[in-house]
């Protein structure tokens, strides 16, 4: 049986909400917060008309791409989102279970001890998470309507230097962090 969820949804996507309206909305949304935040056209306060025209049409232009491309952004989008979430969830729920068994006042003890170098790593791990997020949705279809062999290269080829590249980066980290035990007790001797 149908629940009445299933239906309004399946209703949304006959209307074009979630191929249009709702990636429109949402993009409207961010650009009117980073006007708001930047404070392009001076306080917030006082350009609010300016604001939101100027959100409106970026977000209007922005989402024309996709459908004079002709690309499907719905299961894209939605696939995307989906699994963004799970590793953010994923993510939240190993940090719980990891501070039920670590001792009170670690993060302060940690944030004493390690240097702005880790900030940078875990930046770096973030954007290696939403890069295999933005590869395993589908996404890059936006980007490459045409795949990415669509850029001359093979799939194969772009493989095969993404996997070196990550064993490069995995090396790299590797070597630095065995010289720098050298100069230093490491990261064992909190």
């Amino acid at each position: 049986m149908t629940s009445p969820f299933e239906i309004v949804i399946l209703n949304l996507q006959k209307i074009g909400a979630f191929n249009f309206l709702f990636p429109f909305m949402l993009t409207a949304a961010v650009f009117y917060g980073l006007l708001r935040r930047s404070q392009i056209f001076g306080k917030p306060e006082e350009n609010v008309a300016v604001n939101a025209v100027v959100a409106l049409v970026a977000a209007f232009m922005v989402w024309a791409y996709p459908i004079l491309a002709g690309v499907n952004v719905e299961t894209i989008l939605s696939t995307f989102f989906f699994q963004g979430v799970l590793a953010t969830m994923v993510v939240v729920i190993g940090l719980l279970i990891i501070s039920m068994f670590l001792p009170k006042g670690l993060g302060e003890t940690l944030g004493e001890k390690l240097k702005p170098g880790w900030f940078v790593g875990i930046i770096v791990l973030g954007l290696l998470i939403a890069v295999g997020v933005l590869f395993s949705s589908g996404a890059v279809s936006i980007f490459l309507p045409g795949g990415v062999g669509g850029i001359g290269i093979s799939e194969d080829v772009i493989l095969s230097i993404a996997v070196l590249a990550g064993l490069v980066v995995v090396l790299g980290f590797i070597v630095w962090f065995t010289t720098r035990g050298e100069k230093s007790k490491g990261i064992l001797s909190l």
